[in-house]
């Protein structure tokens, strides 16, 4: 028998290895909103999507629904990680973020009330950058809980809803979200109160939801991920935004970025099967081929530079999107390792 030669098991080894199929990519949604009956349903639906960990954002507070969150994500160990919103305005919301962390809240969310809606005692807005704040963020960074903040919305719900608003069909829906006229921050004010805030406490960790509450300008995200070492940004519900701008420098933002961006989606769920919102509630509940578009057109945006296709949510809005394809080790990072060393995930 004619002896093979180690460089030639080696060159065999490479061809096997290069030949054999790619591991699925395992995906952590960083961005839900689940009730605590729905995890049962939920979940195989989205094991079938390659997600197997979710970040559950509507904890809530104790006494108010966190109790049943917390239970709920029990029964599915290591699958479900619940965030928690303490009292903002009260003076012991850090005293109360400090019992939430004891029950085993994992993070803060902070909704875009804040900025917008929140008022103290006096009638006056709340500011995201209010200093008697503070405290609350600060306690957040000792604790080690990651601040998932919401600040404002698309720039288009500041704008007259009439058929030239590109939100309109979101806007007629929800007439409650438009923002013209209201005596409310703009939106350029409202992010110079976020990255504000941000700077101010480097210790702690913020998760700038919707792609940094900012996907219409991506190079605006850039530049406060230069800035701000302790901000991360995630793509729930603006995947239709970013797939409408410049592919390829996107794609060059994802790969210069790619250890401060995170996947998430914004789906929630209710008790019973069926009860989805896929980013943005549309008038009725969403069909099989909803959720079925939903995932693939997301798939599709982050793993191929396919052209002009229908974007994951179409109440969002009338264009197409384009694809950025990301390199796998990017998709690797931005799909789940990322999430998982923030949170302490597998």
């Amino acid at each position: 028998m004619r002896a093979v030669s180690i460089a030639g098991l080696l060159l065999a080894l490479v061809a096997c290895k290069r030949d054999a199929p790619a591991k699925p990519l395992t995906k952590v949604d960083v961005h839900t909103h689940l009730s605590p009956g729905s995890l049962g349903h939920v979940l195989p639906m989205l094991q079938q999507q390659g997600i197997d960990i979710v970040v559950n954002l509507s904890g809530g507070r104790e006494g108010q629904g966190l109790e049943p969150q917390l239970a709920a994500a029990k029964q599915h160990p290591g699958h479900v990680i619940v965030f928690c919103t303490p009292d903002l305005l009260s003076p012991q919301a850090p005293q109360e973020l400090e019992r939430l962390h004891a029950l085993g809240c994992r993070g803060v969310k902070i909704f875009k009330a804040l900025g917008l809606q929140l008022r103290w005692p006096d009638g006056s807005l709340a500011a995201v950058d209010d200093p008697r704040l503070d405290a609350l963020f600060e306690k957040a960074g000792e604790l080690k809980m990651p601040v998932a903040i919401h600040t404002g919305d698309p720039r288009a719900f500041w704008l007259p809803v009439t058929p030239q608003n590109e939100r309109f069909d979101e806007l007629s829906v929800h007439p409650g979200w438009a923002l013209a006229g209201k005596p409310v921050p703009t939106w350029e004010q409202l992010l110079e109160q976020l990255e504000r805030r941000v700077a101010r406490h480097p210790r702690t960790t913020f998760i700038g939801l919707h792609f940094g509450n900012a996907a219409e300008e991506p190079k605006r995200v850039d530049a406060m991920l230069e800035r701000n070492a302790n901000l991360l940004v995630e793509t729930s519900a603006r995947i239709p935004e970013l797939g409408r701008t410049d592919a390829a420098a996107l794609r060059d933002l994802f790969i210069r970025r790619q250890d401060r961006i995170m996947f998430g989606t914004d789906l929630a769920a209710g008790d019973r099967p069926g009860e989805l919102v896929l980013g943005s509630p549309g008038a009725s509940l969403p069909s099989p081929a909803d959720v079925t578009r939903f995932y693939a057109s997301t798939w599709r945006f982050f793993e191929t530079r396919d052209r002009g296709f229908e974007h994951p949510t179409a109440i969002q809005g009338r264009w197409t999107i384009d694809g950025i394809g990301l390199p796998r080790e990017v998709l690797e990072k931005v799909y789940r390792s990322n999430a998982a060393r923030l949170l302490g995930a597998p």
